[in-house]
């Protein structure tokens, strides 16, 4: 199955998003930049620093918890995203929200699905991010390239996501959160295939 930008842009079309609202939560945004190279879509995940607060040396999204200043989530995503990996707004064209995931630890993230123009370079601040690592979008198509593990969490099992590419575990929210998007949207993939 291809997925294309096109594709991307028809499933916001009729997605109609979870929001979380619940008292004690911390809330965070995340951007998911997709980008083509090589005439197929890829995406941006960053290896977090060992200076950080939370989830050191963890792969991710550009994102983080959402400030008093940021008017929305989409806000929230995009700051983060130019602190972190020098990304510039006039390059990042958001093509809508995802449902918001909670992980365990009570952060609810919410989602902001990007396209990025094919002329951006990345200015890493070392401070936040130790590295940009770019993934061809066909590695978690691949069912071969998904592995679950079941972590106990408040007394009840729950699976744990995992790919390997390369050197880089991508785990947790952040392949909990890619690896539903991208459920949803070969399911729509599928569907508007049979009509």
């Amino acid at each position: 199955m291809q997925i294309t930008l096109d594709s991307l842009k028809q499933f916001f079309l009729s997605f109609h998003r979870v929001a979380q609202e619940k008292s004690g939560l911390t809330y965070a945004a995340v951007l998911i930049p997709f980008f083509e190279k090589s005439g197929e879509l890829h995406l941006v995940l960053t290896k977090r620093s060992t200076d950080v607060k939370h989830h050191k040396g963890q792969i991710s999204f550009p994102g983080g918890v959402k400030e008093n200043e940021d008017i929305s989530f989409i806000d929230t995503a995009l700051r983060e995203a130019e602190e972190e990996i020098g990304l510039s707004k006039s390059d990042v064209e958001v093509l809508g929200i995802y449902n918001d995931f909670i992980t365990p630890s009570g952060f609810c993230i919410t989602p902001v699905i990007a396209f990025l123009s094919t002329a951006v370079k990345f200015s890493v601040n070392p401070i936040e991010v130790a590295e940009v690592i770019e993934v061809p979008l066909h590695f978690f198509l691949k069912p071969q390239n998904e592995q679950t593990e079941f972590h106990l969490f408040d007394g009840m099992k729950r699976p744990v996501y995992y790919y390997y590419y390369g050197e880089h575990e991508i785990w947790g929210a952040t392949a909990a959160m890619l690896r539903s998007f991208l459920i949803d949207l070969s399911q729509q993939l599928g569907r508007k295939k049979a009509l």
